[in-house]
This record gives structure tokens, C-alpha cells and sequence, in this order.
């Protein structure tokens, strides 16, 4: 038995081997179109379903034929899913398995356990992880003058320990400070797609006018004749 078990345990790391993966049937040449296509369905609904992260086209591709759409076989299962209280969703670049929303209440009521959920933020936090949303790559010390009050290296923190924010680059002013930009969690939480799907509330997408404040408390320069930005 001893040397059975170590037989298993010595073969388990074959299965990690590129070569593993070579073997693995993607095309289905063997089947007919209508089996074939349906055996990507469902695939394509395993590897989502099981995923806790939205899941990138390129990852699906690993498991369908090479000419193979994937946005057909959304579209698809999409389509059967339409009477279903769960959907797929594209969000953060890939697509995830999702409850529709307008069950919600009924599962907060249930008080049943649920998994994969968003960390709790204060009313404060969410503001400054929306202020980087919008703002990215933005200061700790820009962030504060945002909002007329200190950021504090706490909410930083918090921010990035609950996979909301992530370092950027380190800032062009005076001393270099590190600036802070939002992950793909950040877009998998709120349920879009990119940066692109913010809300345009106004005065928030122009980041000039604050920059131009601190450099003019620092004494610096402002540059008024730059036109607005908006997020890429």
C-alpha cells in the first residue's frame, strides 16, 4: 500500500506537465457540429462557474476549439439562462457567474451564507476608492486635499488589503510619493466592464483643477491652459 500511495504521489506532478495540457481535446474533431458546440457550452459554463474572479477570454479559449467564438457561446448560454435567477455577466475584462439583482432582497432575507462577497467599506472609504477611481494614479497627499481632510495611511491600507487599489507610479512631484490606481477587483465589485463605465459625474473627471490647487499651495505653477482628462 505504502509503495502504491508513493507510486501517486510520485505521477502527481506529471499532471502539471505542459505536455498534460497538450493532450487535452479542445477541437473535438470526433463529434458532430451540434455535439461539439454544446460540449464548449459547457466548458465554457464550468470554468466560470467555478471561477471566484471573472474569467478572461484567453482563459476560455484553453478549453474551446482555436476557431471557436466565444462570444457565440456567451451569447448562447445567455440565452438559456434567461429564465434563471443567475446570469453571466461581463465585468473586469471576463465574464463571471452572477445572482440576477433583483433577487437580492430575497437572498438577504434568506439569511442564507453567501461566498465571494465585497469587503464592508465605510461610507468614507468608498468615497476615497471612488476618488482613485476617477483620479488614478493619485496621491495620498492629493487624495486629502480632495476631500479637505486627511486620508490617512489606515484607509490606504484597508483599500488595498480588501484588493480594491494597487501601487502606480511613483509621482513626478517633489519627493516621489507612490501613487495608488484601482484592480480588476475594483471593476469586478462594482459590476463594469472598465474604467470607461464610470459614471460621469461632473467635476470629478477633470483631475487638473486639483493639481493646479496643491501646486499652488506648494508655490508651484498652474497650468490652466491643459485641457481636461478623463479616464482611460
Amino acid at each position: 500500500m505504502a509503495g502504491a500511495s508513493t507510486a501517486k504521489t510520485r505521477r502527481r506532478p506529471s499532471d502539471r506537465n505542459p505536455q498534460h495540457a497538450m493532450l487535452y481535446d479542445r477541437e473535438l474533431e470526433d463529434l458532430p457540429p451540434e455535439l461539439r458546440w454544446r460540449e464548449w457550452m459547457l466548458r465554457v459554463e464550468a470554468v466560470i462557474f467555478a471561477s471566484a474572479e471573472p474569467v478572461s477570454r484567453e482563459t476560455l479559449a484553453r478549453v474551446v476549439g482555436k476557431d471557436c467564438s466565444i462570444d457565440l457561446l456567451i451569447d448562447d448560454l445567455r440565452e438559456e439562462l434567461g429564465s434563471r435567477p443567475y446570469e453571466w455577466v461581463s465585468v473586469a475584462g471576463g465574464w463571471q457567474h452572477r445572482t440576477r439583482p433583483r433577487f437580492a432582497e430575497t437572498i438577504h432575507a434568506s439569511l442564507a451564507p453567501t461566498s465571494g462577497g465585497a469587503a464592508a467599506l465605510s461610507e468614507f472609504e468608498a468615497m476615497v476608492l471612488m476618488a482613485v477611481g476617477y483620479f488614478q494614479p493619485v496621491t495620498r497627499g492629493e487624495l486629502s486635499k480632495i476631500f479637505g481632510r486627511e486620508v490617512s495611511r489606515d484607509v490606504i491600507g484597508g483599500l488595498r488589503g480588501a484588493g480594491f487599489i494597487g501601487s502606480g507610479p511613483r509621482s513626478p512631484t517633489p519627493g516621489a510619493p507612490y501613487t495608488y490606481v484601482t484592480t480588476p477587483h475594483f471593476l469586478s465589485a462594482i459590476g463594469m466592464e472598465t474604467l470607461r463605465d464610470l459614471p460621469n459625474i461632473a467635476g470629478l473627471l477633470s483631475r487638473h483643477p486639483v493639481q493646479n490647487e496643491i501646486a499652488a499651495a506648494e508655490g508651484g505653477e498652474n497650468e490652466t491652459d491643459e485641457e481636461s482628462s478623463t479616464i482611460d
